[in-house]
């Protein structure tokens, strides 16, 4: 193969690689978890998530839940930080369906492997 070739395949599969991996939607539920341990169980434990009148009753209402928490609290989360908590929570509470990117049913990462988190006592 001539040098322009092995550029261009080269180049091609960079490329694929790069999409794969922004491609996959998610959210990291291990770091969401140390979030939640550091800024929010000192008031919440784990019976505010079982209460009858709960503000949450699908993955968008509760990813609002976890933005206006921490807006009240002045922590500044990213966009990223938000998504990490609402899937730990998600995944220990409630089992709502995860809706990421636009509203596209997906699964979190975690789900994908065999060390996801499970429901706590």
């Amino acid at each position: 193969m001539t040098n322009a070739k092995v550029i261009l395949v080269v180049a091609c599969l960079l490329y694929t690689l790069q999409t794969q991996v922004y491609a996959q939607p998610g959210y990291d539920a291990k770091r969401g978890e140390l979030l939640y341990a550091i800024h929010c169980i000192s008031c919440h434990n784990s019976e505010i998530h079982w209460r009858g009148k709960k503000l949450a009753t699908d993955w968008h209402t509760l990813e609002e839940q976890v933005s206006r928490w921490q807006s009240n609290l002045g922590l500044g989360w990213h966009a990223d930080d938000i998504a990490d908590v609402t899937g730990y929570l998600n995944a220990v509470y409630y089992h709502f369906p995860v809706m990421l990117n636009n509203n596209d049913l997906s699964l979190p990462k975690a789900v994908l492997q065999s060390d996801a988190i499970t429901e706590t006592e």
